[in-house]
């Protein structure tokens, strides 16, 4: 791969992970690492457009119905797809048809654009990932195949130890906070051939006293009421957290740094 290529433009496609929960901004707004990754290119690059098709709650099929074919559409120069995660943590998940699903999101947009990137997605430490690693681990080892039939890159969140750290993740327990945003654009922004402004972005974080026993009863406590009960809703009513919620950002336009 060219180091520091000239790429022009970027459309991202996916769920809550690519829209940028939960880097919270001032407004409201939710920034995160396809965000960040799209002001670095643009700062080098004059004209550099930007696309963000990602909803949360989407699963893989909604994505492949929704996003792939607007995204291929587009003729980006560069296209991330993160996708599928959202199934295998459903109860009742068939590996079969998300890896069929994935392939042919993959097979519709690698020849669309120069240079498609696929990810391993980062893992929380705890009993849910214990749970759910095996569903995990099959749909990213179909993630190294089609990257490896199709000249993708593959950028390996999954395998960072940083990532992996509760201190990472948001009080959701799925989702990064602004520093592991941080961590996902730099690298990204490495496997697309730059140079590194942050060599380290994958090492773990400095070691620090686990919480006491008081402070992760009130953590369990506030997590089971704002996010496990009203997830646990959704999931019996049929609903999503995306339902009727526009792409972040649906057209490629040329893209500022918001407040430059």
């Amino acid at each position: 791969m060219d180091t520091n290529p000239a790429y022009t433009s970027l459309v991202a496609v996916g769920d809550s992970f690519t829209e940028g929960m939960s880097d919270l901004m001032p407004d409201g707004s939710y920034r995160g690492w396809a965000d960040l990754l799209a002001a670095r290119m643009a700062a080098r690059t004059p004209g550099f457009q930007y696309a963000n098709l990602a909803v949360r709650g989407k699963l893989i099929g909604q994505i492949v119905e929704e996003q792939v074919g607007v995204a291929a559409a587009m003729g980006a120069d560069v296209i991330t797809l993160v996708g599928g995660l959202n199934d295998t943590l459903r109860p009742k998940c068939d590996m079969g048809r998300v890896k069929g699903l994935l392939t042919e999101a993959v097979e519709r947009l690698a020849p669309s654009c120069k240079q498609l990137v696929l990810m391993r997605s980062p893992g929380r430490q705890g009993p849910v990932l214990e749970r759910f690693r095996p569903r995990m681990e099959e749909l990213f080892a179909c993630v190294d195949e089609l990257a490896a039939r199709h000249g993708a890159v593959v950028v390996d969140l999954y395998g960072a130890p940083g990532l992996s750290d509760p201190r990472m993740w948001d009080v959701d327990r799925l989702h990064l906070t602004a520093e592991g945003h941080r961590r996902v654009a730099e690298a990204v922004w490495q496997a697309l051939g730059h140079e590194a402004e942050d060599p380290d972005w994958h090492a773990p974080l400095p070691a620090a006293l686990p919480p006491g026993w008081v402070a992760r009863r009130i953590a369990d406590a506030r997590f089971t009421k704002q996010h496990l009960l009203p997830w646990i809703g959704r999931r019996l009513t049929g609903r999503s957290s995306g339902d009727g919620r526009p792409p972040k950002r649906p057209d490629l336009l040329p893209y500022e740094t918001p407040g430059a």
